[in-house]
This record gives C-alpha cells, structure tokens and sequence, in this order.
C-alpha cells in the first residue's frame, strides 16, 4: 500500500542523536544508516518534529548514579507503580554535549519543533508524551492537536525503546501512528525487539517500509 503524507500529517523524528549512532556513549548498531532515508522521508512530510534526549548529570536512568551497578541492570523505578523497571544506562545525551546534538547528516531545514525530553532527573522519559511514569505529559499531544496534526509517522533511535514507546502513547492518545520500520534501528538487549514487536500489534500500530511513501 502507497502512502501519500498530507497537511495532517506528520514526521515525528525520535532521538538521532550522536550519542545513540556508532560512537556514541549509547550507540545503536547501524544507527546513522537510516539517516539518508529519514532525510528523504522528511522532503516528503510539510509537518516534521525532532525529539531529543536532553539529560542533566546524575540522571536517574544512568548505571553511574547508582553506587554498585552496572550499565544494563535494572532497578524498581521509585517515580511510578512497583511493576515498573528502570534499565540503567551509560551516560548519554547530557545536556549541551556533542553526545546529545542531532547527528551531523541529519538535513531537515523545515522541521517545526524540537522536544526535548528526560530533562527531569527523578523519572526517565522514553516516550514523546509521557514521561516513564506514564502519567506526566510532556506537552506534544496539545501542540499536535492545537495544529491539527492527526496521523504519525515514527522513525528514529531507538526502535525497541523510544520510537516504541512514543506510537504506543501517542496511539493511545488517539493519533493515528505508524512506524516505518526501515528507517528505525534497535538497541536489541535481550528480547527487547521481540516485546516491541508484540506491543505494537497489541496497541494496532502498523509498521510499514520506507518505499511505500518514498515510492509515491
């Protein structure tokens, strides 16, 4: 099926930061390969938003926080119910780093909004509208509605975290979400691929391939 993006539309850009590319404190294999096509993507949307990672020092969800863990390890998130799990991660994306700037390829003059998020050093953000407690807002479905910007398209860093998270909440908020698929990576910890995959089917979230918009 084509997909031909419209005024309601629009490219909702997750996290291609340095850091999350080869290199980077949390590099995402093959990460800066999707950037040529999210650039291409981009010519195709008049609507484009880049969400980044915007952490201060000693954030919660950084293993060098917490004396005697380890990047990767996990610890019972104190900001939300007990049944939520906060995996620590190397330091990344610090506030005013290179690590946290959009990767040097990225070439989308237009885009419309930058949102940053996990600025808030007591809870992680993955998503692009609610911080981790699944609660607290980050304001993109207001500025979305306010604009009548309806149906989204996801790509981004990283597939099996952020940009899985953000179709999730942003389906339930009632977008119309999609994630093209080709032009997303995954951190692929053990598992984490699979559980985006079922999420997303879950919550009717299609996942589609870059050519059936490009191709249009």
């Amino acid at each position: 099926m084509l997909l031909s993006p419209g005024p309601t539309d629009a490219l909702l850009v997750i996290d291609l930061q340095n850091d999350f590319c080869p290199g980077g404190a949390l590099a995402v294999a093959d990460g800066d390969t999707i950037v040529p096509t999210i650039n291409a993507l981009a010519q195709k949307f008049d609507h484009v938003i880049l969400t980044q990672d915007w952490h201060p020092r000693n954030h919660i969800s950084f293993a060098s926080t917490h004396p005697d863990k380890e990047p990767y390890e996990t610890i019972e998130a104190p900001y939300g119910p007990p049944d939520i799990i906060q995996t620590l991660w190397p330091d990344h994306c610090v506030q005013h780093s290179e690590g946290a700037a959009f990767h040097p390829a990225l070439s989308i003059p237009h885009a419309e909004l930058i949102l940053r998020k996990g600025f808030r050093r007591h809870i992680d953000s993955y998503s692009a509208f609610l911080e981790n407690d699944h609660f607290t807002p980050t304001g993109l479905a207001g500025y979305l509605r306010e604009r009548s910007l309806t149906r989204l398209f996801l790509v981004g860093l990283a597939y099996d975290f952020c940009v899985r998270y953000s179709a999730i909440d942003g389906k339930n908020l009632g977008f119309d979400t999609t994630v093209i698929e080709d032009a997303t990576r995954p951190v692929n910890l053990p598992g984490s691929v699979a559980a985006a995959n079922e999420a997303l089917a879950a919550s009717s979230v299609p996942r589609i391939q870059s050519t059936e918009i490009l191709t249009t």
